[in-house]
């Protein structure tokens, strides 16, 4: 088992899965996160939270909001990462790099919302910096806007992401058991 490796789970919060704006298949992508996380604790696999936070009044991630609050199906324990962020990208004027140095992190289990936002912009940046990425092709989730459904979202996404960025797999076939020649990044300053 390679212990250079890390489950990030993005802005899994309880506001993203309210019942007045639910994410498309939020229940079903809840629990594979849920499965992986479980997953990753079995192995000894450090799991990072990464939390959104708005500093304005009233917005649904408002930090100390309830619906800031991690989703209670997939609580942290004491063990694990929280790192705030304030934009799409889970690094950009964040702790996340310095953490996953410290830790010898070179490679990344990505799952979270949303797809075309916070998970898309973090694989990029993520392969940007050097890390091996895998993302989680059904263990990322968002809604449906004007002009593509949910379902057409992730699709896409998925597609565009594993033409360069990150490589794909299903939540029930991650063990968390990568071998060392999967691991051949080299993390950025």
């Amino acid at each position: 088992m390679i212990k250079n490796s890390a489950l990030l789970i993005i802005d899994v919060q309880e506001a993203m899965f309210s019942k007045d704006t639910p994410a498309h298949n939020g229940d079903e992508c809840l629990e594979k996160i849920k499965r992986l996380a479980e997953k990753a604790r079995r192995k000894g696999i450090p799991i990072i939270y990464v939390q959104h936070q708005s500093s304005e009044e009233n917005d649904p991630l408002e930090e100390g909001s309830p619906g800031w609050e991690i989703h209670s199906s997939i609580k942290p324990e004491k063990e694990d990462w929280i790192i705030a962020k304030e934009t799409p990208n889970a690094f950009y004027k964040t702790k996340l790099h310095s953490e996953l140095k410290k830790m010898g992190i070179v490679h990344l289990v990505i799952c979270g919302v949303s797809t075309e936002m916070c998970v898309d912009t973090t694989c990029r940046s993520a392969y940007s910096l050097g890390y091996d990425v895998i993302l989680v092709k059904d263990a990322h989730t968002t809604w449906d806007s004007p002009h593509l459904n949910a379902q057409q979202i992730i699709e896409h996404h998925n597609k565009v992401l594993s033409s360069w960025f990150v490589e794909l797999q299903a939540a029930e076939d991650i063990n968390f058991d990568f071998s060392e020649s999967q691991i051949n990044s080299e993390v950025t300053e």
